[in-house]
């Protein structure tokens, strides 16, 4: 890992401005100790349309898994059309409520239609403020990361996830086409 990526993954401590539930929210690596709790919310995601472990496959052997996340954060066998990111746990009150990947760079589609931040919150913990806490936190990792300007993206029919990145200081760029069926997304960027 470079020096930049060590000092923003040494640097995960919470730095809180916010009161109420997701007060207590912090941003962590994934350790063995997870596996059942991960696997339940992979399936409760995936159940809701959405991929919490990304590259994760429900018969993939979890530490093979962690290893995999360890060699992304370092740019190290990167499946084809990734790049080096940062996968973190939300936890709050000793639960996994959500989870965030930070991308370091960006390819062709990611600065499209992903961008630098993609986070989720469990079904059973939406509504609580962890979306807005995440990406706060996740905008700082960024930083420290050596990323000046972040691209978050969302569906354009996803208002909740609009007025997540707006609170965080988001500003609407533009909206692209994606593919048929799927609709628009709205690209903010924050910085």
């Amino acid at each position: 890992m470079d020096s930049a990526g060590r000092a923003g993954v040494a640097s995960l401590r919470r730095v809180s401005e916010t009161s109420g539930p997701a007060a207590g929210l912090v941003l962590r690596p994934l350790r063995a100790g997870d596996e059942a709790e991960f696997r339940a919310a992979h399936a409760a995601m995936a159940a809701d349309g959405f991929v919490f472990g990304l590259g994760f496959d429900p018969g993939l052997d979890f530490e093979a898994y962690l290893r995999a996340l360890a060699d992304h954060r370092e740019g190290r066998n990167l499946p084809e059309r990734f790049v080096p990111g940062t996968f973190l746990a939300a936890e709050a009150a000793g639960e996994i409520v959500g989870r965030v990947s930070i991308r370091h760079e960006l390819n062709d589609f990611l600065l499209r239609q992903g961008g630098h931040i993609g986070y989720g919150v469990l079904p059973l913990h939406r509504r609580r403020g962890y979306a807005t806490e995440i990406l706060r936190q996740s905008v700082v990792i960024a930083a420290r990361l050596g990323i000046g300007r972040v691209l978050v993206t969302c569906d354009d029919d996803n208002a909740g996830s609009a007025a997540v990145i707006e609170a965080n200081g988001g500003r609407l760029e533009n909206l692209v086409a994606t593919a048929a069926g799927h609709p628009p997304k709205r690209r903010y960027w924050i910085g």
